[in-house]
């Protein structure tokens, strides 16, 4: 359940189950003797969606379908205390520190040289590299640092090993996670070293994109955007959460940073690469968020012209410090000013895909769906952003290959294109 951070922990315990003899699947509709559910405890509606997984394999358990209910993640670890007096016939929890503990459940002893040696769930062109764990900023709407713990960065030599042991699978593309990734190293080398990591990482054979997720703004190492710039291997987009504009609010989440660093940030990324894509992800209905405020946020958006835009309503979370403030905005308000957004956000994608009408684009392509083969651009994601189309009648395309791609035709989150022989 949950983020990319999770995909990781779980093709992680897949591996060291695997390697002992067990036969494992993800999310398979299969006859199973044990479900391991890996939880999500980050707002309101992952933590449902997490419990209305759990009822239903305790109701499959009942019925005598599986032997066994297992839950970790997250959520077991948020609510370590509640959830075995609430949901007791799950045979045991774990929280995310416990692995091993896991892991010994099933007469496995965890093996650090088996790193890299994970399962993967996703395709096999690309995998998930998780630089550190947990995180040290304060942000006020976050339950994160209450569930994953202080920032742990992992040695620039375990990345490198895993990242090769990946290259030699047939991963052609490496996407870096980690709650923050610019605080790199600051635990482990006594200063932030992403730039550094990824130097070393350009240089694994095999690996043709690197793609950077998730990086705080406040105190982002500028010397990184100059080798996005610089690495052709380092694809030209970039996650930055920035959550919100106005300066009250942002004062309010503890962010570290105002709308003058925010916009200046910006700037410095576009100026140093032309073409980047931003990704970026705000949070609307924040206690204290007036109509004015959020006009403010909406022109900025207008204005700001963002390539990738998701928004979530605020979560408001028990023990965190907005949860002391007063939920001022109703859920009502709060969806509206979600649409809204996206709505405006559509409507600049859709102008932004009209300008490549007639450019070729590299494309790495993930499936075949629906009588397409889907792949995507190096501005691309994958699951979260746009996606290039290329009719499987009329075309062949393998799989897990680099295709160059003619667009011909685009809507507001889809690219519609040809082969270039």
């Amino acid at each position: 359940m949950g983020c990319s951070k999770n995909v990781y922990d779980s093709e992680n315990i897949m591996g060291q189950l695997s390697h002992k003899g067990y036969e494992v699947e993800h999310n398979s509709n299969n006859a199973s003797d044990i479900v391991i559910i890996n939880t999500c405890g980050f707002i309101y509606d992952a933590k449902q969606e997490s419990i209305d997984t759990i009822l239903a394999a305790i109701k499959d358990k009942q019925a005598g379908r599986i032997e066994k209910v297992y839950v970790t993640g997250c959520l077991s670890e948020r609510y370590k205390n509640e959830l075995p007096a609430e949901i007791p016939e799950v045979d045991q929890y774990f929280g995310t520190h416990d692995m091993i503990e896991l892991l010994k459940t099933f007469d496995v002893d965890y093996k650090h040289e088996l790193i890299g040696e994970r399962k993967l769930t996703t395709p096999s062109h690309y995998a998930y590299l998780k630089i550190s764990e947990g995180c040290d900023r304060s942000c006020s709407f976050c339950a994160i640092p209450l569930i994953r713990g202080k920032h742990r960065s992992r040695s620039i030599e375990s990345l490198i090993l895993e990242a090769e042991k990946l290259a030699a699978k047939g991963v052609k593309e490496l996407i870096l996670i980690a709650q923050d990734l610019t605080f790199y190293g600051l635990d482990l080398y006594g200063k932030r070293r992403l730039n550094d990591l990824l130097k070393a990482l350009v240089k694994v054979e095999g690996i043709e994109w690197i793609r950077l997720h998730y990086a705080y703004p406040t105190g982002f190492p500028e010397e990184v955007i100059q080798t996005i710039a610089e690495e052709e291997k380092i694809c030209n987009y970039l996650d930055i959460p920035l959550q919100h504009i106005n300066d009250d609010i942002l004062k309010s989440m503890r962010r570290g940073h105002n709308r003058k660093v925010t916009e200046n940030l910006i700037k410095k990324m576009r100026k140093a690469v032309p073409d980047v894509a931003i990704r970026t992800t705000l949070i609307v209905g924040y206690p204290g968020e007036t109509e004015e405020k959020f006009q403010e946020l909406k022109q900025w958006v207008a204005d700001t012209e963002f390539d990738r835009l998701g928004v979530f309503t605020y979560s408001h979370e028990e023990n965190t410090h907005a949860g002391k403030l007063t939920d001022d905005v109703p859920e009502a308000i709060k969806k509206q000013r979600q649409e809204e957004i996206m709505e405006m956000q559509a409507g600049i994608s859709y102008e932004k895909n009209q300008q490549k009408i007639g450019k070729t684009y590299k494309c790495l392509f993930d499936r075949l769906e629906n009588g397409y083969f889907v792949g995507r651009t190096e501005y691309d994601s994958p699951e979260v952003d746009n996606e290039v189309r290329v009719n499987a009648q009329e075309h062949y395309i393998e799989i897990g290959k680099f295709i160059d791609i003619k667009i011909e035709n685009a809507e507001a989150f889809d690219l519609y294109g040809v082969p270039v022989r």
